[in-house]
C-alpha cells in the first residue's frame, strides 16, 4: 500500500484536462477538509466575537503574504525555472537558491517590522475592537506572522513540483494545511481557546511546505542559502512581479477594507462574511484554481515558442470548461443556499439566525464564482504572454469598484427602506438584524464582474476569435443552468412536507434530492444541445487517468 502511494506521488501528469481534473479532485478533498474545519469552528465558537477576532487577525499576515509573497508566486517563478531547467539543470538550481534567499530575507524583515507595528496597525484597521478583543487581536496577528514565511517557502517548492508536473505532490499541500488547523480546533482549542486554532494553523503552514520536501530533495533541488542573491535574473523576476504584487495587493486591500468595515457592524458580521466567502471558495478552488494552474505551464511554453494558435486553443478550452462547470454550480448553490449552510455549519453555537444570514450572504457571493474563476485564468494567460500591466489595471479597477460599491450599497441599504425590504425579503432575512453584511458580498461580486469584463475584452482584442470559440458554450450553459436551478427550486417546494426539515438527514436528503433533479435537467439539456464540453469530459474520463504510466525523475523534463 505504501509503495503504491509513493508510486502515485511520483507520477508525471500530462494533458490539460487530466491535470485539471487531478488538481480538482485533490482540491475537492482539501475543500471537504475546509468544510470540516469551518463546521468545527462554527460549532465551537458560533458567529460571535471570538471568530470575529480570529478572522480579523488573518488580515495583516495575509496581506504580507499576498504582496511580499507574490515575488515567489508560481506564475513568476515557473517560466524562469522551466526556461533554465530545459537548458541546464544546475542553472535552474542556482536560480532557486537566489530567489529563495532573497525571499527569506525580505519576508523575515517585513514580518519583524509588522510585529512591532501590530498594535498601531490593528487600532487603525479594526476600530470596532476594543479592550480584551483588541489585545487578543494583536496577539494572534503576531503569531500568524509566521504563516507568510512558511507559505512563501511552500510556493517556491510548489513551483518545482509543478514544473516537473508532479501535481499529486503539489495537491497534498492544502490538504495537510487544513489537517493542521483541524488538529488545532479539536485538540488545542479546548485548552487554549481560539489561540489553539492559530497554533494549529501554524502547524498546517509548516506541513504545507514540508510535504513537498521529499520530492525536491530527491531531485537535488533543495534551495541553498546564498549571501549574494540579488542577481540580474532575480532583479528581473522582482520587476516582473511588481505589477502582479500591486494587483494582488489591491484585491487584498479591498478585502481588508470590507473586513475592517464589517468590524463596525453587528457582532458576528466578520464571521458571517468569512464563512460565506469560504463556502463560495469551494467551487472557485475546484474549478477556477485547478484549470488556471493546470493551464499555465502549457500557456507559458506555447507563447514562448511563438505558437499562438496552440495558446488560443488551450485558453479557450479552459474558459469553456470553467463556464461549463461554474454556471450550474452557481445556480444550484443559490437555490440550495440554506440547505448547504445548515448541513455544513449548522451545529453547536452556530444558531438558526447565523445560518440564515450566512446563507443569504453566501448566495450573493456565489454570483462571483464564474467571474473569479475566469479572472484567475485570464491573469495567468496574460502573465504567460509577458503582459503584467493589464492584469494590474484590471485588478486595481476591480478593487476600486468593490470598495466604492461597498460604501455605496451599505449607504443605500441603510437609508432606503424599499431597497432594504426588497433585498431582505428576497433572501428571506427580513426579520434578522445585522443584514448590512449582505451589501459587502454584493459589492464583491460587482467588482469581480467588472474585473472579469476588462480582461475578457482584452483577450478578445488580442484574439478576435476568442469570444466566438466560447460563445456557444456560454449560451448553452446559461440556458441549461437556469432551467436546472428552476427545476431544483420547484422540487424543494414540492417535497417540503416529504421530509423532516428539523433533522440533519432530513435537510441533507431534501437538498440532495433537489440538487439531483436540477443536475439531471442541466445534463439532459446539454445532451440535447450536443454540448462539446460534455463530450470532452466523457472522453477524458474514459482514458482512465489513474492508470497513467509512472514517469521517474529525469534530467530533462518534457512539459
Amino acid at each position: 500500500m505504501v509503495t503504491k502511494f509513493l508510486r502515485l506521488l511520483g507520477k508525471e501528469v500530462g494533458g490539460l484536462h487530466q491535470a485539471a481534473y487531478l488538481l480538482g479532485i485533490f482540491a475537492f478533498g482539501s475543500q471537504i477538509l475546509a468544510l470540516v474545519r469551518d463546521r468545527l469552528l462554527a460549532h465551537q465558537f458560533g458567529a460571535g466575537s471570538a471568530l470575529d477576532v480570529y478572522y480579523a487577525a488573518f488580515r495583516i499576515p495575509d496581506f504580507i503574504f499576498t504582496t511580499v509573497g507574490s515575488i515567489v508566486a508560481l506564475s513568476v517563478i515557473i517560466p524562469f525555472f522551466v526556461e533554465r531547467l530545459e537548458r541546464n539543470r544546475e542553472e535552474a538550481r542556482e536560480y532557486l537558491d537566489h530567489i529563495c534567499s532573497f525571499f527569506f530575507v525580505l519576508i523575515t524583515g517585513v514580518s519583524i517590522v509588522a510585529f512591532f507595528l501590530m498594535p498601531f496597525l490593528s487600532k487603525i484597521l479594526f476600530p470596532g475592537f476594543t479592550g480584551k478583543e483588541y489585545n487578543e487581536l494583536v496577539f494572534l496577528s503576531r503569531i500568524l506572522l509566521l504563516s507568510p514565511i512558511l507559505l512563501g517557502l511552500s510556493n517556491i517548492f510548489g513551483a518545482i513540483t509543478q514544473s516537473f508536473r508532479r501535481f499529486f505532490i503539489y495537491s497534498l499541500s492544502p490538504i495537510v494545511y487544513n489537517l493542521g488547523i483541524i488538529f488545532g480546533i479539536v485538540l488545542l482549542s479546548p485548552i487554549f481557546g481560539v489561540r489553539g486554532v492559530v497554533f494549529g494553523l501554524i502547524l498546517g503552514a509548516a506541513l504545507h511546505a514540508g510535504v513537498q520536501l521529499p520530492f525536491i530533495i530527491s531531485q537535488k533541488m533543495t534551495p541553498r542559502p546564498r549571501l549574494h542573491f540579488f542577481t540580474p535574473t532575480i532583479k528581473k523576476s522582482v520587476l516582473l512581479s511588481i505589477p502582479r504584487t500591486i494587483a494582488l495587493g489591491s484585491s487584498h486591500i479591498a478585502s481588508l477594507v470590507l473586513i475592517a468595515y464589517a468590524s463596525t457592524f453587528a457582532v458576528g458580521s466578520i464571521a458571517v462574511f468569512v464563512f460565506a466567502f469560504n463556502l463560495q471558495s469551494i467551487p472557485l478552488t475546484i474549478i477556477g484554481v485547478s484549470y488556471s494552474l493546470a493551464t499555465f505551464p502549457t500557456l507559458a511554453r506555447a507563447f514562448s515558442k511563438g505558437d499562438h494558435a496552440q495558446f488560443l486553443t488551450h485558453i479557450s478550452a479552459a474558459t469553456r470548461h470553467i463556464i461549463f462547470w461554474s454556471l450550474p454550480i452557481m445556480g444550484l448553490f443559490i437555490v440550495l443556499r440554506a440547505h448547504i449552510v445548515r448541513v455544513i455549519l449548522g451545529s453547536g453555537a452556530f444558531n438558526w439566525s447565523d445560518t440564515r444570514l450566512t446563507a443569504a450572504t453566501f448566495a450573493l457571493f456565489t454570483i462571483s464564482v464564474v467571474f473569479q474563476s475566469l479572472i484567475l485564468l485570464f491573469a495567468r494567460g496574460m502573465y504567460a504572454m509577458g503582459k503584467t500591466i493589464l492584469p494590474l489595471i484590471a485588478n486595481l479597477l476591480g478593487a476600486g469598484v468593490i470598495v466604492a460599491c461597498a460604501f455605496l450599497f451599505v449607504w443605500v441599504f441603510r437609508t432606503s427602506p424599499s431597497v432594504t425590504h426588497f433585498v431582505t425579503q428576497t433572501l428571506r432575512v427580513d426579520d434578522l438584524g445585522g443584514t448590512s453584511v449582505l451589501m459587502l458580498a454584493l459589492a464583491f461580486s460587482a467588482g469581480s464582474a467588472f474585473n472579469c469584463a476588462v480582461l475578457w475584452v482584452a483577450f478578445q482584442k488580442r484574439f478576435p476569435t476568442f469570444t466566438p470559440l466560447v460563445g456557444k458554450t456560454l449560451v448553452q450553459s446559461v440556458v441549461a443552468s437556469l432551467l436546472g436551478g428552476i427545476a431544483a427550486y420547484i422540487t424543494l417546494n414540492l417535497t417540503d412536507n416529504a421530509v423532516n426539515l428539523n433533522s440533519f438527514f432530513g435537510i441533507l436528503s431534501h437538498g440532495v434530492g433537489a440538487g439531483i433533479v436540477g443536475g439531471a435537467v442541466w445534463y439532459f439539456l446539454l445532451f440535447l444541445f450536443k454540448n462539446h464540453e460534455l463530450s470532452e469530459i466523457t472522453s477524458t474520463l474514459k482514458r482512465k487517468i489513474w492508470k497513467t504510466n509512472v514517469v521517474g525523475p529525469a534530467p530533462e523534463v518534457t512539459l
